[in-house]
This record gives C-alpha cells, structure tokens and sequence, in this order.
C-alpha cells in the first residue's frame, strides 16, 4: 500500500501534557442555554437553603452548584441521578457548570430529596421573578389548562373506593349479627342496653369496646361464642380497620394506588396500552403566559373543576398578588369557581360546558329549553311555548361533590293535561317542573358577555395556542409522560 507524499493530517494531541491547558468556557457558545442556566442560578436567592447546612464534618457541594446541575438536567429531561453523574464525567456543559465538580448519584439524590424538599415552588417562583423583570412575562394574565400525567406507581396495584365500602358494609353486617347473637345470651342489663343502642354503622373503636367488654365476661361465654370473640379479635378487627385506613387515604376520590397513595386512576390519552385503560396518575395543572409557564400545581383529582381555586391560590403565594385576567376552558367553569372569581375581583375568561352549543341555531330555536323559556323577573314566573305560566313553588338547597352548597327556586306548570305540545316540552306524569340556579345564570351571563367582547375573542384564540403548546413541548417533545418520584410532598387536594 502506497501513499503520497503531499498528504498531511492533523496531529492529535489527546495523550501530550500542554503548558496551558485550554479554558472550556471557549467551547461553549455565548448562546448556549447552559450559560442562560447559570446565569438565573446566581441571581436566585437561597439563604433558606444555606440555613439548612449545620457545618462541622467534611466539606460539601454548594447548594448553588447542585441546583445548576439539576436544573441544566432538567432542561435536557434527565432525571435519573446516575445518568446525571454520567454527564458530569462526559458533558463538557455539565463540566463548565459544575466547574469540574463530580458529585456522585448519591450526593445528588439526597440534595434533592432532603435540601430541596419543599424548596422547588420557591425556586420556580423566583425564576418566574427573574423572567418578569426581564420583560418576558407580565404576571397579568394566566392562561389556565391541565393534562394528566401517569405516576410512577405500579399501573395494576389499585383500590376502588366502590369495592372498599361494599366489602366494608359486609363486614359491619356480619359483626353486627355476631355480636348480637353473643349478647342475647348475657344476663346483664347494661349489655341489654347496650345492644339496643348497637349502631348500623361499626367502627373500630366502637368493635374494640365490644371486644374487651365480652373478654371481660368470658366466663358466661360457651365455646362456640368465645371462638367467636376471638375471629372479632383476631380477624374482623384487623380487616375493618383496613378498611377504613383505605377510606381516609381515598378522602372523597373513587381509587388510589397501593404503591403511591397520593395517585388516582384516570384515563390517560396517551395510554401505551393503547385501549383506554385507567392509570395512576396526578391532574398537573400550569398556567403560562408567553408560553411560559408561570405556576404548576399538582393534584389528585381527575377533574378540572375543583383545582382552579387551590391553583390560583398557589399564585397568590408565589407572587403576593393576583392575575388580573384568568382564561380557562369550560372544565373550570362551575359556580363555585365563577363565584370565587367574581368575589376576587378577577376578571375571568372562563367558558361554561354548553357555551359553544348555545349558539348554534338548533339550541337557539329549541323553544322548549329551560334556558328558551320567557322569564318575568318581576313577578317570578316562567312562561312555557304554550302560554301556561310555571309558577314559583318552593327553594330548596343542593350541595355538589366538591361540598359546595347553592340554591335553586322550584317552578311548576298548572296543569299539563291535554296540551298538544305536552310530548316535545317533557316526559313527567305530572305537571311539568324545573329547578333554576338563578344566581349561576347570572354569573354565565356575565361570563357570556365578556367571553364574545372583544378582549374575550383574543384571550380565547390564544388559550389552545398558550398552555397546548407548553404541553406538546413537554409530552412530546421531552417525551415526559410519566414522574420518576413518588407521592405528593405538601397538603393534598
């Protein structure tokens, strides 16, 4: 094999000592986010995580350096702490940033787990601070939207409240019919007494008294009934107080997982089953401006409706004041949510679920609808398509599933017998009667006028352009479909 001699190649210089070792800040371009990285990390406050070091011992990694390294992984959607020792040993960004520090997964787990325990809301909101002050956002206004996203809990181990009650409801039966079967034979009228107040529903408490008044009367017990006492002991007890740890973990949801408590099965869109299954995962919800997401909260129900008020909540946290403007989609727009934003002064941009449909022509010319329905405000009665008044009857009270109570008036037609119209206006036996939430009609009223202003066109053409894409960049593109931690650190909803 024949070369020429005019070919010349580079020299390597990888394995030769050199005077002046070259600066790695010069292989980094001026435009790299990693510089952007360390310049937010610098100008972040954080004495309260400086106040968490006592001193003494060896030295440690400054706070301030760790919060780089794992906000630059983040930003590249590495979150295991080994892949991220990784690149401090290989990434000559995460080199420069860390100025050659190589703490190991270990090191940097418990800087996450223990220092920024708690810390991580603090830290976003000053970042958030800082994109204020550099005119990237204003804080005015907060485009709202949650998507859901799977825990990292096991995807089959799960409880359903439905089975927990029902199994629970069982038990208390059977306890019940033992215990009166065991006490119908004591000759004590204080146990006579006590059986007649037995309640339907036995608790724990209330077993353990049974258990140790009965042991106390062993002796007027026969064998069968004293093996009885004990499976009440040894079995029922055990069981019910399962149950109703199972209950107060479920607090008002319909499932939890066994292997994160905090998660709740929801049906995911992007189900890598592909079929629709319910999977353990938490309702995140962000609220961005400019594309920019300027809070997140988590939570553990499945629906829209009750997050938004801890959500805004939360804002008023970070920030000391409140959006001016708050858009959401029609999830959000129930009157309990209306209402809080009316007393709060905001003004909302929030659509109720059939706004879209009560402008079509067929809701429109549909006589028969409630909504259709001529109203005399001064006399308070409705007038149906036939003429008949539906007069003011009663008020009553209702209470949602999130405990909000409101209040509906009661009308009723006279008298329904023979009208032509009668099988197109209702199906009742009776006299036809509607309940009306008159103080939500307002309150969609006003949601109404403002939601077809013109400020309200704009906020609604930019709300799928706003939170959507934040959630494409996310789920899409970083490919974060599913949390790598367990459990939910602070106070749940």
């Amino acid at each position: 094999m024949t070369t020429r001699s005019n070919v010349r190649f580079k020299s390597v210089t990888s394995q030769q000592s050199v005077l002046f070792p070259s600066n790695l800040s010069d292989k980094i371009a001026a435009n790299h986010p990693v510089r952007l990285v360390n310049q937010i990390v610098d100008r972040l406050d954080i004495d309260d995580i400086l106040s968490t070091y006592q001193g003494g011992g060896t030295s440690s990694y400054h706070p301030r350096v760790m919060i780089k390294i794992l906000f630059y992984s983040y930003l590249n959607n590495i979150y295991s702490c080994r892949k991220i020792e990784r690149q401090l040993q290989e990434n000559i960004h995460y080199m420069w940033l860390s100025g050659e520090a190589t703490p190991n997964f270990r090191t940097i787990n418990n800087f996450r787990s223990q220092k920024l325990k708690d810390k991580i809301q603090q830290l976003f909101a000053a970042m958030v601070r800082l994109i204020s002050e550099m005119g990237f956002v204003s804080l005015d206004v907060q485009y709202v939207d949650g998507t859901k996203i799977e825990a990292a809990s096991n995807r089959y181990t799960f409880v359903w409240r439905g089975s927990v009650e029902k199994n629970k409801g069982k038990l208390e039966a059977k306890i019940g019919s033992v215990l009166k079967d065991i006490e119908s034979v004591i000759e004590d009228e204080q146990h006579q007494k006590d059986q007649e107040q037995l309640p339907k529903t036995i608790d724990s408490e209330l077993l353990e008294e049974k258990i140790r008044l009965l042991n106390a009367k062993r002796s007027e017990l026969n064998t069968k009934q004293q093996k009885q006492v004990k499976q009440l002991e040894q079995d029922a007890l055990p069981r019910l107080k399962k149950y109703e740890q199972q209950l107060n973990i479920l607090d008002g949801r319909n499932s939890f997982s066994k292997t994160d408590p905090d998660a709740t099965f929801m049906r995911m869109k992007e189900d890598h089953m592909k079929n629709g299954q319910l999977k353990p995962a938490y309702n995140v919800q962000i609220s961005t401006e400019n594309q920019f997401i300027t809070n997140f909260s988590l939570h553990r129900r499945a629906g829209d409706t009750a997050t938004l008020i801890p959500h805004m909540e939360q804002f008023q946290t970070n920030y000391g004041k409140q959006s001016a403007a708050i858009v959401a989609d029609s999830g959000y727009g129930s009157e309990q949510n209306y209402q809080h934003l009316e007393d709060q002064h905001l003004e909302a941009f929030v659509k109720y679920n059939y706004f879209h449909a009560e402008q079509k022509r067929g809701y429109k010319n549909n006589p028969f609808l409630t909504a259709n329905l001529f109203y005399n405000s001064e006399k308070n009665f409705y007038v149906c398509p036939m003429g008949q008044h539906l007069t003011f009857q009663d008020e009553g009270t209702r209470k949602t599933e999130l405990g909000f109570m409101y209040r509906v008036s009661i009308y009723q037609a006279q008298n329904c017998n023979g009208c032509p119209l009668r099988e197109k206006c209702h199906k009742a036996k009776g006299n036809r009667t509607i309940e009306v939430n008159h103080n939500l009609n307002r309150l969609r009223q006003i949601a109404r006028e403002k939601l077809t202003s013109q400020p309200g066109i704009y906020h609604r053409s930019m709300r799928p352009i706003e939170p959507e894409a934040v959630f494409g960049q996310l789920k899409s593109n970083n490919r974060f479909n599913r949390f790598s931690l367990r459990g939910l650190p602070q106070s749940r909803n």
